[in-house]
């Protein structure tokens, strides 16, 4: 498990397999690449799935085959950056998935969970604009739910730029951060696998640019006395 002290230490993840559930490519590396490959490197087997197909909001009644193929291909170049073990795609409708029940996104993220039985879990925020990543967190919950036979021992919940900070006060929960992994050492390797991302990328100022998302990691890690981190949410964590 990542360590949440406030000064960068050294000390090493006891989490064996790490599993990140994405609402659509690049929110995995947005919300926690540098985590990802923090943890690939201490060790930590990290698997990526991502329930909704990311192109089929753009315009069309049903995803481009070539558009979606280039965003599936970009999202298994930056998961190799980072050092991912595995990567999922789902097919669930992108922004839409308020239309599907939350039962089959549940049993997705259930799957998944019985496949790699991971001992930590990170995923989005309750409070994102984005209809997708609140769906996914509440889908997480409730499949992470705390059984004796659940594998998961702490839930993260992760910020992603352009849809947290979006939101706007009383509309949903504000992500006030409690746990914090140092990035000083994978910044490099996070920004490598935004450029797998470059159709999804934007110009400085916008959130989702190189410059924003380099200038938010090391405010966090400011924050805590590093040069760069990520910022959680935690959910619950069990010692």
């Amino acid at each position: 498990m990542a360590s949440k002290a406030r000064s960068p230490n050294t000390s090493k993840s006891t989490a064996r397999s790490v599993l990140v559930v994405a609402a659509h490519p690049d929110d995995e590396v947005l919300g926690c690449g540098g985590a990802i490959a923090r943890l690939a490197d201490e060790g930590a087997a990290v698997h990526v799935i991502f329930i909704a197909d990311g192109v089929g909001a753009r315009g069309t009644a049903r995803p481009d085959a070539k558009v979606l193929k280039l965003r599936r291909k970009a999202a298994q170049k930056a998961c190799a950056i980072l050092g991912a073990a595995s990567v999922i795609f789902g097919d669930l409708p992108d922004n839409r998935l308020d239309t599907v029940a939350l039962l089959d996104v549940i049993k997705q993220v259930e799957n998944r969970l019985g496949a790699v039985k991971p001992d930590l879990v990170l995923t989005h925020h309750a409070g994102d604009l984005n209809i997708d990543h609140r769906k996914i967190h509440d889908a997480v919950v409730t499949a992470c739910r705390p059984q004796k036979s659940q594998s998961v021992r702490t839930l993260l919940f992760f910020e992603v730029p352009s849809s947290t900070e979006w939101q706007v006060p009383g509309a949903g929960q504000p992500f006030e951060p409690n746990w914090f992994i140092d990035i000083s050492t994978t910044l490099d390797r996070k920004l490598a696998a935004l450029e797998a991302y470059g159709m999804e990328m934007r110009a400085w100022p916008h959130p989702r640019s190189v410059e924003a998302v380099t200038h938010l990691a090391r405010w966090r890690g400011a924050t805590v006395g590093a040069d760069a981190a990520e910022a959680f949410v935690l959910g619950r964590t069990i010692a």
